[in-house]
């Protein structure tokens, strides 16, 4: 069965070895996606959702470039929300529940459709390779499969150790056994790993609940979706999720417990998640608050089980229990399972290139946690970047990099190459310098003619993004030469707070204004004649209200942009000498071997890298 050799080779069945390896048998390389379990292909290890703050833009990126999460998780969907609309569009982000089962199920119907891609379930124990160049892989089995390419998303499974509270036993996800070999495997190869920790809540019985006494959480009243395509159409029936808090009485019963935390008592060593800590460690760092929030998430249609999104624990089961029953509406409680923390193998990304390569063994990429990330959409990211440069790789072409101007992808895999990190890395719309650039909404206008260059998007994305941008200009054309009238206008501006005018002027001039909204302008004859005849969507409707009103913001972030690319056209050659440099300090040229960035840009932002260095490179490469 093994005979010939595959192009590419994806480890690990998770998101991110799903999106690597749809992304590399769509741009025709020949794949076998290996996983220790079949059945859980795209499972949805901890809360069921997708998106939210940032990682909302990342779902929809990943569908502008041809990638299958966004798809998946607005056809599983039970509710949608765009979560910050109180706030400016840079900051609008998406996000749905799913449901589990249906999420995962999906994701593997998916791929079976995926000309050009195998499967294969075992684990893989080491690589071939030869000449710092990868082979193939061995399983645990003995086989001996070869590839052109490999890439590895091993999740949490490497040496995977689940703890709760004095147990620990080895596994990879409840109910699943760890990855072992490989991890020392890649030891011998020279490369350097840590040891990270995340965890997750006690899954319950939704019939034991009173959500009478809790406050629910409907979604959004005109639900949008993530996928740009026009066939996926948004969700017409919801489920409610539902917010409770914990208490003192909460607090005490974990608190006077501490000593049998394996966070507390020396068990767990390493780094867990700064932004999504567990019930214990916020009791603990924040004792002047006497309550934290719980979200009740339900996990599908068709099951009764319930996500306690905010209880993350790994306290001995019997403490959880007591504990949990002390939450207002958890008062007749029933565990389906307790919640518990992981311990698992990473690899620091400093060791990658931007395209996810590594750079001690050529052809082998790293993708999702394995690189030091916390989350469904980071791994999905990755995925995609790396089963698309796998892909290139082995045909010969330059990799395909996204910068941090272009795609939160590029401030991801930016910021995991030149900073790299010591704890689960988590995004933000704060890491991003360009957000207002990187919206939610424009994702497909800023990618999807890529993806299509490349040979991932296909024919109908290029055709719907076109038509969306070409629209959107001619509307905000409109805008900018078409007068109002004063009888129209005056009612709009007094009921906005404004004051009446006295002469025509243009309508983007009265649109600009903050508290005039589109639904003002519709009410107006000759928008509403314009939005009749020329077919104009929400879709179209909502990028042209963001480019008139947010126009200034959006023209000074592209200068600035534009001035980091000045630096980003200039390379630094692969095996410059650093050393060379008398004028650069120790740690500079320590930082920079280590780090070894693709330019004059990726350098400046390493972390003791100062500006008299940059000044330094910038007259060397100048010569």
């Amino acid at each position: 069965m093994f005979s010939s050799k595959y192009d590419i080779i994806v480890v690990g069945g998770g998101h991110a070895g799903a999106e690597a390896a749809a992304a590399a048998a769509n741009m025709g390389s020949k794949t076998l996606l290996v996983t220790m379990n079949l059945q859980t292909i795209g499972q949805m290890s901890c809360n069921p959702a997708m998106g939210g703050i940032a990682k909302g833009q990342i779902v929809r990126e990943v569908d502008a470039l041809g990638g299958y999460s966004g798809i998946i998780s607005d056809k599983t969907a039970i509710q949608f929300k765009m979560l910050n609309k109180s706030k400016g569009p840079a900051m609008w982000s998406p996000r749905v529940q799913s449901d589990r089962a249906m999420f995962s199920s999906l994701w593997r119907e998916m791929l079976e459709k995926t000309p050009n891609l195998d499967f294969y379930q075992e684990m893989v124990t080491g690589l071939i390779v030869k000449n710092n160049k990868v082979r193939g892989v061995i399983t645990s089995l003995g086989n001996k499969i070869l590839a052109r390419s490999v890439v590895l998303t091993n999740g949490t499974f490497l040496n995977g150790l689940i703890h709760v509270g004095e147990k620990n036993f080895g596994g990879g996800r409840a109910g699943e056994k760890a990855s072992v070999g490989l991890t020392a495997n890649l030891e011998s190869l020279g490369f350097v790993s840590g040891r990270m920790k995340t965890g997750t809540p006690p899954r319950v019985d939704g019939r034991t609940l009173n959500y009478k006494l809790m406050e629910e959480q409907p979604g959004d009243t005109n639900p949008s979706k993530f996928s740009y395509l026009e066939k996926i159409k948004p969700i017409k029936k919801q489920l409610s999720c539902h917010i409770t808090h914990t208490n003192k009485s909460v607090h005490e019963i974990m608190e006077s417990s501490f000593d049998r935390s394996p966070m507390f008592n020396g068990k767990i060593e390493s780094t867990g998640p700064r932004y999504c800590p567990s019930i214990e460690d916020k009791i603990d760092r924040f004792k002047d608050k006497d309550r934290h929030q719980i979200f009740v998430e339900p996990e599908g249609w068709n099951t009764v089980e319930v996500y306690v999104n905010g209880f993350s624990t790994s306290m001995p089961e019997d403490v959880q229990y007591n504990a949990i029953k002390e939450i207002k509406g958890f008062e007749k409680v029933k565990f389906f399972r307790p919640g518990y923390a992981i311990e698992y193998d990473y690899f620091p990304p400093t060791q990658l290139s931007l395209s996810l390569e590594t750079k001690l063994v050529e052809n082998l990429f790293f993708a999702g946690q394995i690189n030091g990330t916390t989350g469904y959409e980071e791994a999905a990211a990755q995925g995609i970047i790396a089963g698309i440069n796998a892909s290139r790789k082995i045909n010969k072409k330059s990799p395909f990099l996204l910068g941090r101007s272009e795609a939160y992808i590029g401030v991801l895999i930016d910021d995991l190459i030149t900073k790299g990190t010591e704890e689960p890395y988590r995004m933000f719309t704060s890491r991003a310098e360009y957000r207002t650039l990187l919206r939610q909404d424009n994702a497909d206008i800023r990618l999807t003619k890529k993806a299509y260059e490349i040979g991932l998007a296909g024919e109908e994305r290029l055709k719907r993004v076109m038509e969306k941008e070409e629209k959107s200009n001619a509307f905000k054309f409109f805008y900018s030469k078409t007068s109002f009238e004063l009888d129209e206008i005056n009612p709009i501006l007094e009921s906005s707070g404004y004051k009446k005018v006295n002469q025509k002027d243009k309508l983007a001039k009265v649109y600009s204004r903050p508290n005039v909204k589109g639904n003002q302008m519709k009410s107006l004859k000759l928008v509403s004649d314009y939005l009749k005849k020329n077919k104009i969507d929400d879709e179209v409707f909502e990028q042209t209200e963001i480019q008139i009103k947010y126009e200034g913001y959006i023209q000074k972030e592209k200068e600035n942009a534009d001035k980091l690319l000045r630096l980003e056209s200039i390379k630094i050659p692969k095996r410059f000498n650093y050393n060379e440099l008398a004028s650069l300090s120790f740690e500079a040229k320590e930082k920079l071997n280590e780090v070894r960035p693709a330019t004059l840009s990726q350098a400046s932002r390493i972390s003791g890298i100062k500006p008299s260095d940059i000044s330094v490179l910038l007259v060397k490469m100048g010569r």
